[in-house]
């Protein structure tokens, strides 16, 4: 009897000890729209002018270098709820090209971070861009591409900003984070209902590939997460349990309509059009996956009293860089959104 009871009390005494050890790994995954992140030269063939030192915006050195402090003080906050070292992964939208992302790195706050960068020059007519930022000592990436917009009944417009997709490791599982600026809501829906059903292709084909892939799927959609770009083009859902094969998560959805909270403001009201959404795979329904593949733990929209105007007539809204032709040395147009990623290890 002692001889079957000894392996038996071993085995309980090696599972105990690894219940012991086991952790939780945590990542911050975010997204920030950085308005206008321009550099104060012009670049040949893009529409910058309004961004140079004799343009209407009186694009000085001096402005430009406040700007990037601003964003620098921001990016390097998110995460910081919960971890000291800040985010691993941040999309961002709305920058110029490479020397200014070059010129937000050597903020010292973002060197301190040890902050790279993705970006690949897009088509965009403004000169504006996505990028994306990231702790090469959590995200260890392997590839990245830009998937060009598509305008699918060859309708005569500018070109527009392309998805850049970036895939590589966090935490050792396969991760693919796809940062998106769809079109603004001076053009039609019809043109973000474009944007959803392109990058819900691009997703399938990834996974279809590869099924071991997590997939995020960020950025400035223009779009609220009930409008159709998103909730049907893409298939981002509401709830859990209505995730199926190939959709997504957007925790997002509820935040807007039953919090009331947003990440920009129109005419007095929030909308949400910065989201950050969960392939299936990385939802843990019931706690049955116990975290032991990337899994989301959290979310929030990053709110501080530093990004918010706080008198005169957009009281309350977020303190972007310019409102009614003035310089406000604020921030941006947008609020950042923040999600946590765990995966349990030993």
């Amino acid at each position: 009897m002692k001889r079957i009871l000894f392996p038996v009390f071993c085995a309980l005494l090696l599972t105990a000890a690894m219940a012991v050890k086991a952790q939780l790994q945590c990542h911050a995954v975010c997204f920030y729209n950085l308005e206008n992140l321009f550099d104060t030269a012009h670049d040949y063939g893009k529409a910058d002018y309004d961004f140079l030192p004799d343009g209407s915006n009186h694009w000085t050195k001096n402005r430009y270098e406040n700007k990037l402090k601003n964003m620098a003080q921001v990016l390097s906050d998110l995460g910081t709820d919960k971890l000291s070292y800040g985010a691993s992964i941040i999309g961002v939208s709305e920058v110029e090209n490479s020397r200014a992302l070059d010129d937000l790195m050597a903020e010292p706050c973002m060197k301190e971070r040890g902050f790279k960068y993705v970006h690949k020059e897009g088509p965009d007519g403004r000169g504006v861009d996505c990028a994306l930022i990231y702790n090469p000592k959590a995200f260890h990436i392997t590839k990245s591409f830009l998937k060009p917009f598509v305008y699918e009944k060859n309708e005569d417009e500018r070109p527009t900003r392309s998805f850049l997709c970036v895939q590589g490791k966090l935490a050792g599982d396969n991760l693919t984070v796809i940062v998106c600026h769809w079109p603004s809501r001076s053009h039609a829906n019809v043109f973000r209902e474009y944007g959803g059903r392109q990058v819900r292709a691009l997703t399938d084909s990834i996974q279809q590939t590869d099924p071991t892939q997590h997939i995020m799927v960020m950025g400035d959609m223009n779009d609220d997460p009930d409008n159709n770009s998103m909730a049907k083009c893409l298939g981002a859902r509401r709830k859990m349990k209505d995730v199926g094969k190939g959709d997504f998560y957007n925790p997002w959805w509820d935040v807007l309509r039953s919090k009331g909270q947003g990440t920009l403001t129109y005419q007095g009201a929030w909308n949400l059009f910065d989201q950050i959404v969960c392939s299936r795979n990385m939802l843990d329904v019931g706690n049955t996956k116990k975290y032991k593949e990337l899994t989301l733990y959290g979310y929030h929209i990053f709110k501080r009293d530093y990004m918010i105007q706080q008198d005169g007539k957009y009281k309350g809204s977020p303190k972007r860089t310019f409102a009614g032709g003035a310089w406000l040395n604020g921030y941006s147009d947008h609020l950042p959104t923040v999600t946590y990623i765990v995966k349990k290890y030993y």
